[in-house]
Order: structure tokens, then sequence, then C-alpha cells
């Protein structure tokens, strides 16, 4: 199953992006967690964070991709979908709940020949949802 979170890229340069997701009470998860009280789960959130990294790195073009994970630029110039691959210092604050908008900015703070280290934080209104620093890389490498 494919989950597409990212809803509107706001801003692309070459080393930052941002975009927003607009919660809904339609998204599948939220019937699980928790009922009653939907909140989007921590694990979506840095899903969304990662969603936003994959269409920073795979350039302009990239907003025909679905989760901006086919036809990548890759390191070594390998194509294929990119995956995480490390998380670091990742904290959780506010809770995102429906009818919400959390809006992500991921920047890149290096690259190798195995891929991508980011930052990325997530906030609804001025309030941090997520942030963290995480790294990306294509499959297989």
């Amino acid at each position: 199953m494919r989950f597409t979170l990212i809803d509107q890229v706001l801003e692309r340069g070459p080393d930052r992006l941002v975009a927003v997701k607009n919660l809904t009470s339609a998204e599948e998860y939220l019937a699980d967690h928790f009922p009653g009280f939907a909140v989007m789960p921590g694990v979506m959130m840095l899903e969304t964070l990662v969603q936003a990294a994959r269409l920073l790195v795979s350039g302009p073009d990239s907003d025909d991709a679905p989760n901006g994970s086919d036809a990548l630029r890759q390191p070594g110039n390998q194509r294929g979908p990119l995956v995480l691959t490390a998380v670091r210092s990742v904290r959780y604050g506010q809770m995102v709940r429906p009818g919400q908008t959390l809006r992500v900015e991921v920047s890149i703070r290096s690259q190798d020949e195995h891929g991508w280290e980011l930052t990325g934080v997530g906030q609804v209104k001025d309030q941090v949802a997520v942030q963290g620093r995480f790294r990306v890389a294509p499959l297989g490498i």
C-alpha cells in the first residue's frame, strides 16, 4: 500500500523544500489512531518528511511521480526508489489532528555516493510537531 502524504509543494530550492500535508478525517490510518481522538501517528509525520526529501533530491520534475520515488537522480547515476536508511534525533511535539495542516521543511545537510543526509521539521501553525535528522539512499546501495 502506498500513502501519498504531500498535498502541495510551496517552495523548492536546490537544497531546501517546503510542502504541506492537510490532514482530513478521511485518512484511512486515523480510524485506529485513536478511536474517538484521531491524531496523526508519529511514523506518518516522519514519512511526510521522507516524502518531501524524495521530492527535493529527485529534482523539480518529480511532481509527476506520486511519491517522488520514480526516476530519481541518484548518486553515481543509479536510479531507483529512495528508502529511509537512518533516523537520528527525532523528536515529537504538537499533535496533528484532522482539519490541521502539517507544514514540512526539509534541507540537505550533505550528499555522498551512498545517499543524502537531511534535516526536517514539521509544524502545525508555529508549533513543532516533528523534527530530526535522517538519511535516504537508493534501494540496494
